[in-house]
C-alpha cells in the first residue's frame, strides 16, 4: 500500500486533494469517533467521465459518480481508476451543494492479486498441493508449508524440504490486502447519506497521434487530404461513453520515472466516418480538439477517429539538388556524379487552400494512382505542429529519372580562411516531361558571387540557390564563380 503524504499547517491539509481542511462543500464540524463505515464504488456508480488526452503519453481523467456514503466517518474504496495513475495528482471534491465533505486521508492501493503475490502472502502458512498420479489416474493432495518464494518456491511436505514442485497449489482464501484492481481509498467525513463527487487525476500510458493520408492528382498539383486521430489506451481501465478531448502542443512536464515496458499488442483500428468529428479551439499556447459525441476507450485498444477531410488542395512538388559547405574549402575536382535530387511536396495550411485548421504533429503518408487507377504508396514523412497559414513540406524520397553531376572547375586559395573557386553543375532529366529543379548551395561562411550563368536567390547569410527548368529528355548546365571566407 502506498500512502500519499500530507501534513497539517495552520488548519490546511496539503497534498494531492482539496485544501482548506479538505472541506469541499461546507463548513467543518466536530470529527466522528469510532470505526469508519466501509463504502465501495466502481464504474457502475459512474454518472459521467471525461478524458483529455495529450500527445505526450498522458491524460487527465474526470470521473463523476453518485455515492451512498452515509453520515459520519467513511472509508471509501474507489475502484476502476487507471493502473497508471499518478496518485499525487488526484483531486476529490463533492459536487453536492451545501454538503460537508472532508478528506482526512488518501491511500493508493496497488498490491494486486497474482499467483506470485498470493504465494508471497502465504509464506510461513500452510496450503494444499496437488500432484497427478499416473498409476491411479487421480490427483493426490498433501498439506505443504510455504517456506520461501525467493528465486523459486520452497515447500516443506511430509517433513521434507522440496523445490520445483511439479503440481498445482490451492489456497484457503484470498488475503484481505490483495486487490483485484488498483484502488483509491479515502477516509472521509460526510454529513449526507448520498453525495455526487468528482475525482480528477493524471494518468500515464494514454496517448494519441495524428496520421494523414495525402492523395496526389495526376499532375502533382492538387491533392486530397484526410487526417485521422489514433488513440491508444494502456491505462489498465476502460472509459465508456467518455467525453473526449485532445490537446496538441508541447506541454512542459517534470519527467516521471520511466514506466515498465509493456507487451506488444495487436492494433484494433476502429472505423470512422469521413466527416470530421472534432471541434478545434485555442487553449493557452496549445490547441484543443473536442470530439462532438461520446466515445468508449477500452483498455488495450487502438481507436481511430476522423480529424479532417479536404479535397482539391493546391500542392507543389519540387526536386532539390543539395550541395555541401565543405565543397568550398578545398580542391576536389569531381565532387559528385549521378546525384539524385530529394523530392518534396509542399502545401499551405490556409483557408484559401481549403484547410486552415491547426494540424497536430504526425505522419503524412502520400499516395498516387497508377495508370490503372490503383493507389500506390509514394512516400511518407513526419510533420511538426503546424499553425494555420503556415507552409508545410514533406520529404518523400529521391528522384529516379533526374540526376546530376557537380564538378569543381577551379580553386584558388586566397588566405588561410578564404578561397575563390568555380563550379559546373549538370542536371539531366530522363523523363518525358520537363522538371524544375532547385539547386541549393550552403557555403557555410561569408560569400560573394562573382559570376553565374543563371540568376540566383540569396536564401540566407550562408546559402544561395538556383531555380532551373530542365526540358524533357534534356540536360541543363549551371556554372558560377564564387569567393568564400569560412573562418
Amino acid at each position: 500500500m502506498k500512502a500519499l503524504g500530507f501534513r497539517l499547517l495552520g488548519g490546511l491539509v496539503l497534498g494531492g486533494v482539496c485544501s482548506g481542511l479538505m472541506a469541499c462543500g461546507g463548513p467543518a464540524k466536530a470529527p466522528s469517533h469510532g470505526p469508519p463505515r466501509l463504502s465501495g464504488s466502481d464504474k457502475r456508480d459512474r454518472e459521467s467521465v471525461a478524458v483529455t488526452v495529450y500527445n505526450q503519453n498522458f491524460g487527465v481523467v474526470r470521473d463523476t459518480r453518485r455515492l451512498k456514503l452515509g453520515s459520519g466517518r467513511v472509508e471509501l474504496s474507489f475502484k476502476d481508476v487507471s493502473a497508471n495513475i499518478q496518485p499525487e495528482t488526484v483531486r476529490l471534491h463533492s459536487m453536492t451543494e451545501g454538503a460537508l465533505f472532508e478528506v482526512l486521508e488518501q491511500n493508493y492501493r496497488y498490491d494486486l492479486l497474482t499467483p506470485a503475490k498470493l504465494l508471497e502472502k502465504y509464506v510461513g502458512k500452510q496450503i494444499s498441493v496437488y500432484r497427478y498420479n499416473q498409476k491411479s489416474g487421480t490427483e493426490e493432495r498433501k498439506t505443504a508449508e510455504v517456506l520461501s518464494v525467493e528465486g523459486g518456491v520452497t515447500l516443506r511436505i511430509d517433513g521434507e524440504v522440496t523445490t520445483n514442485f511439479d503440481g498445482r497449489y490451492a489456497f484457503s482464501e484470498v488475503p484481505a490486502n490483495l486487490l483485484d484492481k488498483p484502488t483509491l481509498v479515502w477516509l472521509l467525513e460526510s454529513d449526507r447519506a448520498e453525495q455526487q463527487i468528482e475525482v480528477t487525476y493524471l494518468t500515464q500510458n494514454l496517448n494519441w497521434r495524428a496520421d494523414y493520408v495525402l492523395k496526389l492528382d495526376a499532375g502533382d498539383s492538387k491533392a486530397d487530404l484526410n487526417g485521422w486521430v489514433t488513440l491508444d489506451n494502456r491505462t489498465g481501465t476502460s472509459y465508456e461513453n467518455a467525453a473526449l478531448r485532445l490537446v496538441a502542443g508541447d506541454v512542459n512536464r517534470v519527467q516521471p520515472p520511466m514506466p515498465e515496458k509493456q507487451s506488444a499488442h495487436e492494433r484494433d483500428d476502429a472505423s470512422a466516418a469521413d466527416r470530421p468529428q472534432f471541434k478545434e479551439e485555442g487553449l493557452f499556447e496549445y490547441h484543443l480538439y473536442s470530439l462532438e459525441r461520446p466515445t468508449t476507450l477500452l483498455d488495450k485498444e487502438t481507436k481511430q477517429v476522423s480529424l479532417l477531410s479536404a479535397e482539391g488542395i493546391a500542392v507543389h512538388k519540387k526536386l532539390v539538388f543539395v550541395g555541401q559547405a565543405h565543397y568550398f574549402r578545398g580542391q576536389y575536382g569531381q565532387l559528385v556524379s549521378n546525384q539524385k535530387p530529394i523530392v518534396f511536396v509542399e502545401l499551405v495550411n490556409s483557408a484559401k487552400n481549403r484547410l486552415g485548421m491547426p494540424l497536430p504533429k504526425g505522419t503524412v503518408r502520400v499516395y498516387k494512382a497508377d495508370q490503372s487507377g490503383a493507389l500506390q504508396f509514394v512516400g511518407e514523412d513526419a510533420i511538426d505542429h503546424t499553425p494555420r497559414d503556415e507552409k508545410v513540406a514533406f520529404k518523400l524520397g529521391d528522384a529516379f529519372d533526374v540526376v546530376g553531376d557537380r564538378v569543381q572547375k577551379e580553386w584558388t586559395q586566397l588566405s588561410n580562411c578564404s578561397a575563390e573557386s568555380s563550379y559546373e553543375i549538370e542536371v539531366r532529366n530522363h523523363k518525358d516531361t520537363a522538371e524544375q529543379v532547385e539547386i541549393s548551395e550552403p557555403t557555410g561562411g561569408d560569400w560573394q558571387m562573382l559570376h553565374s550563368s543563371h540568376p540566383f536567390v540569396k536564401v540566407d547569410a550562408g546559402t544561395f540557390r538556383f531555380d532551373v527548368q530542365v526540358p524533357a529528355r534534356k540536360n541543363t548546365k549551371v556554372s558560377y564563380r564564387i569567393r568564400v571566407r569560412y573562418c
